[in-house]
């Protein structure tokens, strides 16, 4: 799958560690990003305030930091899909977002994840997400090398995501699902450039 983005940043980070679609957190972040909230109005809200209801405030940081990446990567229009969508949208639009800034999940959809669905898999597997995460560093040459228990955490926060936009059916089964992306997401999406992330997402039957 061609790349989409500068060749002098890394193809593959580990934040998505950090956690999986969260969409009611999102929620709130989309909405201090649409009201322009100020630095430190933001730091109140999430370090004092706790509006993101997390057990701690490192938590509640990363959390932030990370969703606020994925944001950002995008436009006020597709924050607001975030903020104001029906459930199905909102998850469409954050997943649209997470697959822009995290290349390790959006390659696993676009090329595991596809390939699967082309084979009339019925499901996916740890085997596969071990080979997929071997196969990255062809990929990246500059890939740290990751401990067992750093891919233990990535795969369980992609596979939660999956499970979450619907492609499988829990993370117990991995069972492939059918899924249909928000037609609200797909015309945000293909109306600013953004085929890599529509070829990622429309993966499904």
């Amino acid at each position: 799958m061609p790349s989409s983005y500068p060749q002098t940043e890394p193809r593959y980070r580990a934040d998505i560690i950090a956690g999986a679609l969260m969409v009611p957190e999102s929620r709130l972040i989309a909405d201090m990003l649409l009201r322009g909230v100020t630095a430190s109005d933001w730091k109140d809200a999430i370090a004092i305030r706790n509006v993101l209801k997390l057990r701690t405030r490192d938590r509640a940081n990363r959390v932030s930091k990370l969703i606020r990446a994925r944001l950002e990567t995008m436009g006020p229009e597709l924050w607001k899909l975030v903020r104001d969508g029906t459930g199905s949208v909102a998850n469409h639009a954050t997943l649209a977002a997470s697959v822009k800034q995290s290349r390790l999940l959006g390659d696993f959809l676009g090329m595991v994840v596809a390939e699967q669905y082309r084979r009339f898999g019925t499901s996916l597997s740890n085997k596969l997400w071990d080979d997929y995460v071997d196969g990255c560093r062809g990929r990246d040459p500059g890939l740290p090398q990751w401990s067992e228990l750093t891919r233990r955490r990535l795969r369980s926060s992609v596979f939660q995501t999956l499970a979450q936009a619907g492609y499988i059916e829990n993370t117990h089964t991995l069972k492939l699902q059918t899924v249909h992306i928000s037609e609200l997401v797909l015309r945000y999406l293909r109306a600013h450039g953004e085929e890599y992330v529509v070829r990622c997402i429309e993966v499904a039957p």
